[in-house]
């Protein structure tokens, strides 16, 4: 349904996120606004969002009731959350269902591969290289095979997933295979799978396919569906609200109905049974009430059905095209400085990506770089191999066997620790060129003082960098118990810590 209210403009919905003025002392003594680029574990928070579920606590109660005002009320505004997910993907609720669980993908593919495991006489999943470990252990713990998809490329140019091989797959294995799973945009690398040329191919062999659409879905436009037609309809779609400006959000999947209608819940509980006695229960034919066992979390729900409804006001669309002008920036800024490797296919018209971009600095440990980029420069960005190891290794090949080192010598383990990863630069909607422009000058600055800055650093077993005099603690950035004093003294309208 069209809002009333006029769509809301790119600038206002950037200004109304949560925490981009945040300002931190660096180890120069400086204190800098920070350069937020890891949005690709979790973006930050739109406000107006936060603002509707805090909203909502003027009438908290629990759902599945309709008997008083603030049941009646949390029972609206839980459906209206689930209504707004399948809106944000063009999903026809007389044939799909949202389901909230978790606090992210995790929980539901894990219900999902159990599920699944129920279909004993399909016991093969295939699961793409590029996985996420949480759309990749478990359908190794649920099914009696796991066969990996292999990639378009080699290493470290690796691209999207290849459809001749998948189809190859699908042929060696015909009648077996229950499920494709596949990631809709890399969390490593930003690449774009052609998802709906995978379900068609799954689909034709009998299979389905479960796409991991969290690196996605607040980046560009998403549908079940690229033309309308049933045999490119994807499946089963899960994200996680942390990834889409709503922190605090539960995960979600929008399934077809009748993927689940068939089998019982995964998890049992209040509110998904209509009866139960001594000897039995019977549990509800209702979507998505049957499988959503026990109490939600309301306020995290309507948090994420708002952020999605403001993003629909925007238009992915828009959102999409200007935060392609940072990939681009992005790739550009990063390729123009000596020795640094970029990983994944970087030729966007061949290869699309969205705004996610792994590096390493030749000669330089990741830990090292990132390390140096928050201390001394205030920009925030991952390493390691952020929970895509078999992805990362396939990437790092070349570099890891460069190394020559000997992986049966007794300390083989702690010299290539420091090695196996990179530093990930991740864009969100709130990403400003400035906020590129200090990653670039942070790494040029590093990799023309190598030994200056490592001679500052200790580094660990696990290969973690720690400067060796500048102290940071989370505690003195920000400690739950002092905020909860100053919260308390305001009340009480003293300034008197309590």
């Amino acid at each position: 349904m069209e809002s009333s209210q006029s769509l809301q403009s790119l600038d206002t919905v950037v200004q109304d996120i949560i925490g981009l003025d945040t300002r931190y002392r660096l180890a120069d003594g400086r204190s800098t606004r920070r350069h937020y680029l890891d949005s690709a574990a979790s973006t930050l928070a739109l406000g107006c969002a936060r603002q509707v579920a805090d909203a909502l606590l003027a009438h908290y109660a629990n759902i599945h009731s309709t008997l008083h005002f603030s049941a009646r009320i949390a029972s609206h505004a839980y459906a209206w959350a689930h209504e707004q997910v399948l809106h944000f993907v063009q999903a026809d609720p007389a044939r799909y269902t949202v389901v909230l669980a978790g606090s992210g993908c995790t929980a539901l593919i894990n219900r999902l591969a159990r599920r699944a495991s129920r279909q004993r006489a399909r016991d093969v999943v295939l699961v793409s290289l590029m996985e996420h470990h949480a759309n990749d252990l478990p359908h190794r713990q649920c099914a009696a095979t796991v066969v990996p998809i292999p990639l378009h490329g080699d290493a470290p140019a690796l691209g999207t997933v290849n459809l001749t091989a998948l189809e190859r797959l699908l042929e060696r294995y015909a009648g077996r295979v229950r499920y494709v799973a596949v990631t809709a945009a890399s969390n490593v690398t930003g690449i774009r799978n052609p998802i709906y040329d995978i379900a068609a191919l799954a689909h034709a062999h009998g299979a389905w396919v479960l796409v991991d659409a969290a690196q996605a879905l607040a980046h560009a436009p998403f549908a079940v569906s690229d033309t309308g037609a049933m045999e490119r309809e994807l499946d089963a779609v899960v994200f996680s609200g942390h990834k889409l400006y709503a922190p605090g959000a539960p995960g979600a999947a929008v399934i077809r109905r009748d993927c689940l209608a068939q089998s019982e819940p995964d998890e049992l509980g209040g509110g998904m049974v209509d009866d139960v006695s001594l000897t039995g229960y019977r549990i509800s034919a209702q979507f998505p009430d049957r499988e959503e066992a026990g109490t939600p979390n309301l306020l995290g729900a309507v948090q994420l059905g708002a952020a999605l409804n403001v993003l629909r006001r925007v238009g992915m669309g828009r959102i999409h095209q200007a935060e392609q002008q940072r990939v681009r920036q992005l790739l550009s800024g990063l390729q123009a400085i000596p020795g640094v490797r970029i990983y994944g296919d970087c030729a966007l018209e061949r290869t699309p990506r969205l705004g996610v971009v792994s590096f390493n600095v030749a000669g330089l440990e990741h830990g090292l770089v990132a390390a140096v980029l928050n201390d001394y420069h205030n920009v925030a960005v991952r390493s390691g191999c952020f929970c895509a190891h078999p992805y990362v290794r396939e990437l790092l090949k070349p570099e890891l066997w460069a190394l020559a080192l000997d992986p049966d010598a007794p300390d083989a383990e702690a010299l290539l620790q420091p090695w196996r990863g990179m530093v990930r630069a991740s864009i969100g909607l709130y990403t400003t060129p400035a906020d590129i422009a200090a990653l670039v000058a942070g790494i040029d600055d590093v990799r023309s003082r190598p030994e200056h800055y490592r001679a500052l650093y200790r580094v660990d077993a696990a290969g973690q960098f720690s400067h060796q005099s500048f102290q940071a603690p989370a505690r003195d950035l920000f400690d739950p118990e002092a905020a909860l004093d100053r919260v308390l003294a305001q009340r009480n309208g003293t300034n008197a810590v309590l």
